[in-house]
């Protein structure tokens, strides 16, 4: 029994701080509706929590949305509960929609591996499981050649081969539950969001103030 009470507090403080950790499907806060333009295109990125990641990416100078999903599994009709379990063989994914006017697929593969670690296999510290898995999607060979050449580019220069991410063919984005879009934004107090996902985006800031909107420095 001596034991049981560190164990409890040491699980507790883990959920405290991990984007699992959440799962309060009472938020009943609605996402302003976005449509996208005639000319917007969409990437799909996978780098742990979508709640860090959609935050990212919607600092940079011509993405018009991120929207938090699941892709890279099997299961039908996904839930973040049901992804949880680490069985489902997806990834928490985030749609990038662009203007390619604005900022190239290029840049964004870039802002992908500048803003992750792509050598851990199943995680992304404190998140652990295949469902915080590296994966940059593709949707035409155009877009495969450019992952596939950016990931040659770091295994060479930067990690000596040790580039885990996946370059995976986009088969289905489902869009996860109406709570989690906009996540960080609408939670600014959320112990997780305080913890992890403002120093995380603090640090892609710090890295890239060339690629960031105005008033997102």
């Amino acid at each position: 029994m001596k034991y049981l009470k560190p164990f409890l507090i040491l699980s507790f403080a883990f959920l405290l701080i991990s984007c699992f950790g959440f799962t309060d499907k009472k938020e009943t806060l609605k996402s302003q509706q976005y449509i996208p333009q005639e000319n917007t295109k969409v990437a799909y990125f996978a780098s742990g929590c979508f709640w860090c990641v959609e935050a990212i990416f919607e600092s940079v100078i011509g993405v018009e949305e991120a929207v938090s999903g699941y892709a890279g599994g099997t299961t039908l009709n996904p839930t973040y509960k049901k992804i949880g379990t680490g069985t489902t063989g997806h990834s928490e994914t985030v749609a990038v929609y662009y203007n390619p006017d604005k900022v190239s697929f290029e840049t964004l593969v870039t802002v992908f591996f500048g803003s992750h670690d792509p050598t851990t296999l199943n995680e992304q510290h404190p998140d652990y499981g295949s469902q915080y898995r590296s994966i940059a999607f593709y949707t035409s060979n155009e877009e495969k050649t450019i992952i596939e050449k950016a990931v040659k580019s770091l295994n060479e220069t930067v990690y000596n081969n040790k580039v885990v991410t996946e370059v995976t063919k986009l088969k289905k984005f489902y869009k996860a539950e109406e709570y989690h879009q906009d996540f960080e934004r609408r939670n600014p107090n959320q112990g997780y969001v305080k913890a992890v996902s403002v120093p995380r985006l603090n640090k892609f800031k710090k890295k890239f103030p060339g690629l960031l909107k105005k008033g997102k420095h």
